[in-house]
């Protein structure tokens, strides 16, 4: 029985990325911290929110090492099974979805739960599209029919994503899509003639998607000052409330403005002023550092990848992480326009944490397989 442990033991930790994993780890333990503080005057909800999301952190963290002792190469039928259940949730949520006040339908209550089904088709879609440029790249020739596969799979996660009416979200697919095919190789010409095609759709998009909401949410970022006192009001409190903290921040659960309910949302679209005020500029630098550590370390373990699968799939998810990051940190300093989208690994949401921390589990496999010379 000692033999058999000791076994699983070396087993689990053989080639186990720790450099990756620990610094996941311990910046999810902070943003437990954070949300505790950013949830302190919900008597009702607040428990309830710091409850379910450390029982996310937990099941995603085994979970992801789970994962990554299994061959990410060797599942391909399991990815394709997940994939169509991804699309059928995706489905499901047009229909009995709820929906905010933006007017996005993006989630369905299971068990009492609610969960976002957009988070895990994001995993879906890198995994599918990565087997699908993979094979591609195998081919000396590539014919218009071989793309029909990957033509289908990017565009029904994403046109059900579109009718959700969740901006953000669509964004982040299309960003994983963009990052894959330069990853591919393809001629910048081709990206940009793709690129040029999605600008042309933004009029569409504007009088045909996008309600007055969040219409307005553009219109504030290209000028803050329009509507201060409605649609420009979260962003520019935002900066005001991470510009309070100063150098050392006031003290976790001491902020001024985040114990006032001052940042709406702040338990997960704005959760970053939260670390701005009650930590101050060094640490919030440290947490950007830290994201940068870990997309760096994404990437390095992309180069080492023993195969393309593994490249596509790894900077598949450097993509997914990064876009939430930069579009997070800048919608809260005013550099970006709002989106909903949460910072990784930190912002309330289960869905989001359980799904980051599956991305992490390919990650850590593809390291665990990698070439060793």
């Amino acid at each position: 029985m000692y033999f058999i442990e000791e076994r699983t033991k070396k087993t689990i930790f053989k080639n186990f990325d720790i450099k990756l994993f620990l610094p996941v780890l311990v910046l999810a333990i902070f943003g437990m911290f954070i949300l505790k503080s950013a949830t302190l005057v919900r008597v009702n909800s607040g428990p309830r929110m710091v409850f379910v999301q450390g029982m996310c952190l937990v099941v995603g963290a085994i979970a992801s090492v789970i994962i990554s002792c299994f061959d990410y190469r060797e599942i391909n039928i399991l990815v394709k099974i997940a994939y169509v259940l991804s699309c059928i949730l995706l489905l499901v949520v047009l229909v009995l979805g709820l929906g905010d006040q933006y007017g996005s339908r993006s989630w369905i209550k299971i068990a009492g739960f609610s969960l976002q089904p957009a988070e895990f088709a994001k995993i879906t879609f890198v995994l599918v599209v990565s087997q699908c440029l993979a094979k591609l790249k195998e081919k000396n020739v590539v014919l218009l029919k071989d793309l029909i596969p990957l033509l289908v799979y990017t565009l029904i996660p994403i046109i059900l994503v579109v009718l959700q009416r969740d901006l953000g979200t669509t964004c982040v697919f299309l960003a994983i899509f963009f990052v894959l095919l330069f990853v591919y190789g393809l001629d910048l010409k081709y990206i940009a003639g793709i690129a040029g095609l999605g600008i042309a759709l933004i009029p569409i998009a504007w009088f045909f998607f996008l309600n007055e909401k969040r219409k307005d949410r553009i219109r504030v970022f290209l000028n803050p000052e329009l509507d201060p006192l409605g649609s420009g009001l979260n962003v520019l409190r935002s900066k005001m409330t991470i510009g309070s903290g100063r150098l050392f921040g006031k003290g976790l659960f001491n902020g001024i403005q985040t114990q006032n309910s001052a940042v709406p949302v702040n338990e997960s679209d704005f959760i970053f002023s939260v670390i701005g005020e009650e930590t101050g500029f060094i640490v919030s630098a440290l947490v950007v550092i830290a994201f940068l550590y870990i997309i760096l370390r994404c990437i390095y373990i992309a180069q080492k990848s023993e195969d393309t699968y593994g490249k596509f799939l790894s900077m598949g998810f450097v993509a997914m992480i990064g876009v939430h990051f930069v579009e997070n940190v800048g919608m809260t300093i005013g550099l970006l326009p709002v989106t909903g989208i949460p910072l990784p690994f930190i912002s309330q949401g289960g869905s989001s944490m359980l799904a980051n921390f599956t991305a992490i589990g390919f990650l850590l496999s593809v390291y665990r397989n990698r070439k060793l010379t």
